[in-house]
């Protein structure tokens, strides 16, 4: 007899953006010409500095336990960033490093949340989000972000939240904000802010994309009077310093909340690779003109990528503030083709064309405030960009072939119109 899964383990799925990087491999694998615009990753070299750093950290046999908290180098180098560029004064002892940003969701529950709490997560969401909540048990709440109020958190939304939850206990936070590339105004942290403090109330700023503010600036929570004592940031080196493959990320907060943090990666996870830990180190400290001159690449190809989607009918794109990603709504070609958006994005992928193909993601893969939306990277080359449109522009007027792929996969039709 084999051994059964728990309930949890059971129903968890695979972040969506990794189930279609698979097939997109799978049809490559096969022959097929796929533009891949479907995962957050970047298309550039890591920065010179930590390439070097690390390779130097590998010949002077940096490749033994660190302390769980991080090396003192990264915990410095962290905390002088946060300050000269978020004005939040933190200290070496306010950081701790992670293997990437995504585990401090799961470090920041464990930390805080018990089953029966009550946690807001703003819709659309990091699929991840999900799943760290549900580990412990806890309720979500969701808020709806708006293409008509620049996908901004609404402050009166944490109030309902605070006012109707039995148990409010947590927020989630993301601004820059994947997958819509809203961002969160000053303003609109303040409010939250005043809402929250001296209340038992956490909450997760999730920051890896804060370098790609393209219209004002970043603000963070962390920054505002109190709430270092209320709130952990997040932060990456895969989009900024284009290290997502040497997993390292830190966060911030009170020195007791770091402690706590350190203790639970302690028992789980030891620590972080002292190589990747002294590359991310050299980056932050040494890797301004790279990562701005990356910067200055993302913006221009994703302005390529949303000017070309805008041009395509029933396809309407805000011009992104941030990331790296384009979040078109094409609730009226899904109407007109009955198919779900998620559907539409596989449909571009595998159905539209047997030798060509486009990756990207349909709205739903973040949750169901996604429906009627698309995402797209721009992780590619700016010709691929622009055949990517094209290939698109053309794919959603072949009826009969979108016809034949939702009579193979009928899960993606559409039951109710997305337009209203």
């Amino acid at each position: 007899m084999p051994v059964t899964f728990s309930q949890f383990a059971a129903g968890v799925r695979d972040e969506t953006a990794f189930a279609v990087l698979a097939i997109a491999k799978r049809l490559k694998a096969a022959g097929k010409k796929v533009i891949e615009l479907e995962i957050g990753d970047s298309p550039f070299p890591s920065t010179p500095a930590a390439k070097q750093a690390g390779h130097d950290a590998i010949t002077g046999d940096q490749s033994h336990y660190a302390p769980s908290l991080g090396l003192p180098e990264m915990r410095t180098a962290g905390a002088e960033y946060i300050r000269r560029e978020h004005g939040v004064d933190a200290k070496p002892e306010n950081v701790v490093v992670g293997p990437g940003a995504k585990i401090f969701e799961l470090v920041f529950c464990e930390a805080f949340v018990d089953p029966g709490d009550d946690v807001l997560i703003f819709s659309p969401y990091f699929p991840t989000y999900i799943p760290n909540i549900q580990r412990r048990n806890a309720r979500i709440w969701t808020s709806d972000l708006k293409q008509s109020n620049a996908f901004r958190p609404e402050p009166a939304e944490v109030e309902r939240f605070l006012k109707t939850a039995p148990r409010p206990k947590a927020i989630f936070l993301n601004s820059p904000h994947n997958p819509t590339g809203g961002i969160a105004e000053k303003s609109d942290l303040t409010a939250i802010a005043d809402l929250i403090r001296g209340r038992d109330i956490a909450v997760l700023s999730d920051e890896p994309y804060d370098q790609m503010v393209w219209q004002g600036r970043h603000h963070s929570i962390l920054a505002q009077p109190g709430m270092m004592e209320q709130c952990v940031a997040a932060y990456t080196f895969s989009k900024s310093y284009s290290m997502s493959g040497w997993r390292v990320g830190f966060a911030v907060s009170a020195k007791p909340i770091i402690d706590q943090m350190g203790r639970l990666l302690n028992t789980s996870l030891s620590c972080v690779s002292p190589i990747a830990q002294l590359a991310a180190a050299a980056a932050l400290t040494k890797d301004h003109a790279a990562r701005a001159e990356q910067m200055s690449a993302f913006r221009t190809k994703l302005q390529t990528l949303v000017a070309g989607l805008n041009t395509i009918d029933g396809f309407h794109c805000l011009e992104p503030k941030s990331t790296f990603y384009a979040f078109p709504s094409v609730a009226p070609v899904c109407d007109r083709l009955q198919i779900t958006s998620h559907g539409l994005a596989l449909y571009l992928l595998e159905g539209a064309d047997d030798a060509q193909g486009v990756a990207c993601l349909g709205g739903e893969c973040f949750g169901p405030a996604g429906g009627g939306f698309l995402r797209f990277s721009c992780a590619e080359p700016d010709d691929q960009l622009r055949a990517a449109v094209e290939f698109v522009r053309k794919a959603i007027t072949l009826d009969d072939r979108v016809a034949r792929y939702l009579e193979a996969n009928p899960q993606h039709r559409l039951a109710e119109p997305y337009a209203a």
